[in-house]
């Protein structure tokens, strides 16, 4: 076959490894900021689909359609998100003479639609949480909800990754609550439909993986944890789910095949349950008829390729392994690297990717390699961390130590914010719920000094290396003696601000890839990347890249043009690089503290950017649709009143 991967990042590069070895030929479609992107660069056939709007590119069938067949595709892979769970795509493909990779439209559209997959799974006899979806009325709405019970929960009927979903925990919040949940559902699925259901406070997000054929076969590769969550988005996932008593993983994986079954389902996909952590209860939460971002955590304790199984069934072949002769050996962890900044309230980043360095014994799947591009257009996940072992804590060790090795320079990440998380006492436990980050939240530790000092020793042993040994990286493996620096260096971190410090004596290893430190007798190896060309030191400090940058020394001491310059008016700046989807307010509008003012989206997820104080409207900088960077004036007021600054985040 040759096989169009209507997607984008690390899934079509993850797909097309498997087709290619497969002796499959794929095709790769891209908008335009991802023209130069890897997954593009890496193959032999790509087709542009639109700009960077979803609704022109990635989610535009016509314009996929038009790529397979200008590229001679003759099969088509959704990966996952996008268009991957919509059975009108899955139908236009079959009408184009196209094999479709994944299952039957029909199970795509029943699955798709909550509120009758809550239907199918009361038919087969799985429990599902007591909830609301007779109705789309406000009034029934609301009224269901003083029935069931607060708190309670909002969520889109179709499409899932966390979208449309709201808890509510009191009947004056409920209207609000479920205006946002539409909103959000209508943006992203083009369907405002929700359910109102039970919120259960101590649960745990379970799934198992199933894959069926088109031969009625079905089988289940086990269980997954998933249930440590931002705004309803999986950060840790592992497999398999660890501290369940055997009645309970037999119950979900006999339901979830069950479920499979009724639909004659026929390619992989995942049953997703709610396990109440105080009750040992499960209730049937939904069906993602698609491969997921987490199947490598499965791959890894099984042996099975999924996307190998996806192109059988697709082919129309009988699955290769029945149920007896599914083995688990050992735990894996995925962890998700996000470009977001974790000590700034998870803040959306963007930037270019200036050193990457993987350690070796884990899997790493990306949409990056150094000079890749992040832009606020897309989700926020450039990587995934896979790390396995023969038990669970070897596993989770593992991932630490990897963490603790990776080199990602240049664009801020959440993998500090993951090192800590995997040290915590309820992950090392085995006892997360979804509530987890609510119950305790990360704070970064406060290291930028000793990052900067450490960076400065780095940038000053490779230079004098470099200046004493000439051609010193042709050589063997050997360290260079210390040498205590004359004159202090000086470097910038990442917000600009510049540090002067006289470095410690350090040794930096021939291939430059650590920097060696004795205090006190105790002898540290820390991964650094340092590009003398550049300028530039990148430092891994408790899994945290930071990076800085080594202005030459008349830079630094030349005065700033800016320096006396007035200060800024009062105004509503983006916190982060986002999109202005909504203007609130006009010039002249007179406003209270926690009006909205502009909504922004980044990554896929809506803010409203509130004001701090009472204020007049006197200029609107921008426009919808207009991409804005951090820090950038959206709207600026009267200098009369007091108290403004750079909104509130809503």
């Amino acid at each position: 076959m040759r096989i169009l991967i209507a997607n984008r990042g690390e899934i079509v590069r993850r797909i097309a490894r498997t087709a290619r070895g497969l002796g499959h030929e794929t095709v790769v479609v891209y908008a335009d900021p991802d023209r130069d992107a890897a997954f593009v660069k890496e193959s032999a056939i790509s087709v542009r689909i639109g700009p960077a709007a979803l609704d022109a590119s990635y989610l535009d069938i016509e314009a996929l359609l038009g790529a397979a067949h200008r590229s001679g595709a003759t099969a088509i892979h959704p990966g996952y998100g996008f268009l991957a769970e919509n059975a009108a795509f899955a139908n236009a493909v079959g009408r184009a003479g196209l094999v479709w990779i994944g299952p039957h439209a029909e199970a795509i559209e029943r699955m798709g639609s909550k509120i009758e997959a809550r239907g199918l799974a009361d038919e087969v006899g799985i429990r599902t949480i007591p909830g609301f979806d007779a109705s789309q009325d406000p009034g029934d709405l609301a009224a269901a909800a003083k029935q069931i019970g607060y708190p309670v929960l909002i969520k889109a009927a179709a499409g899932g990754g966390g979208k449309g979903i709201r808890i509510v925990r009191a009947p004056g919040d409920f209207e609000a609550a479920l205006d946002e949940a539409r909103v959000e559902a209508e943006r992203n699925f083009a369907d405002a439909a929700v359910i109102v259901e039970r919120y259960i406070e101590r649960a745990r997000h379970v799934e198992v993986q199933i894959v069926g054929d088109r031969h009625g076969h079905v089988i289940d590769l086990g269980t997954r944890e998933c249930s440590v969550q931002r705004r309803y988005q999986k950060l840790l996932e592992e497999a398999p789910a660890p501290n369940l008593p055997e009645s309970t993983i037999e119950g979900l994986r006999r339901s979830a095949r069950e479920l499979a079954g009724a639909i004659q389902y026929d390619s992989t996909g995942t049953v997703e349950f709610v396990v109440d952590d105080e009750t040992g209860d499960y209730f049937f939460l939904e069906m993602n008829t698609r491969l997921q971002v987490e199947h490598p955590v499965t791959e890894a304790i099984t042996g099975v390729d999924l996307v190998e199984l996806q192109l059988c069934c697709a082919e129309g072949r009988p699955l290769p392994l029945t149920q007896a002769e599914v083995r688990f050996r050992g735990h894996a962890f995925e962890a998700r690297i996000n470009a977001e900044d974790a000590a700034a309230g998870f803040a959306p980043q963007i930037g270019r990717v200036a050193a990457l360095r993987v350690p070796a014994d884990v899997r790493w799947e990306s949409g990056i390699e150094e000079g890749s591009e992040i832009t606020p257009f897309y989700d926020p996940m450039v990587a995934k961390l896979v790390a396995a072992g023969p038990d669970r804590d070897v596993a989770r060790r593992r991932l630490a130590a990897a963490l603790d090795e990776l080199i990602l320079a240049g664009v801020v990440t959440n993998t500090g914010f993951q090192r800590w998380l995997i040290e915590t006492d309820a992950v090392v436990a085995g006892r997360v719920t979804t509530r987890f980050l609510d119950e305790n939240e990360y704070e970064a530790p406060d290291v930028l000094a000793e990052a900067a000092e450490l960076a400065g020793s780095a940038w000053t042993a490779l230079r004098r290396a470099v200046r004493s040994a000439g051609p010193w990286s042709a050589a063997g493996s050997f360290r260079v003696t210390p040498h205590r620096p004359g004159l202090p260096v000086v470097l910038v971190d990442r917000h600009g601000d510049a540090h002067e410090l006289r470095p410690r004596a350090g040794l930096i290893e021939s291939a430059g890839s650590h920097l060696v430190i004795d205090r006190k007798g105790e002898t540290r190896r820390i991964p650094v990347a340092v590009d003398l060309a550049a300028r530039r030191v990148a430092i891994n400090l408790m899994g945290e890249t930071h990076t800085f940058r080594f202005p030459p020394r008349s830079d630094y001491w030349a005065p700033s043009a800016d320096a006396d310059g007035p200060p800024d008016t009062e105004s509503i700046r983006a916190p982060f690089p986002a999109v202005v989807t909504e203007i609130v307010v006009a010039v002249g509008d007179s406003l209270a503290a926690g009006d909205v003012v502009v909504v922004i989206e980044a990554m896929k997820m809506l803010h409203s950017l509130s004001a701090r104080g009472a204020a007049v409207v006197d200029r609107v900088h921008v426009a919808v649709g207009e991409s804005v960077d951090m820090n950038q004036v959206l709207v600026s007021f009267d200098a009369g009143p007091a108290g403004q600054g750079e909104g509130e985040e809503g």
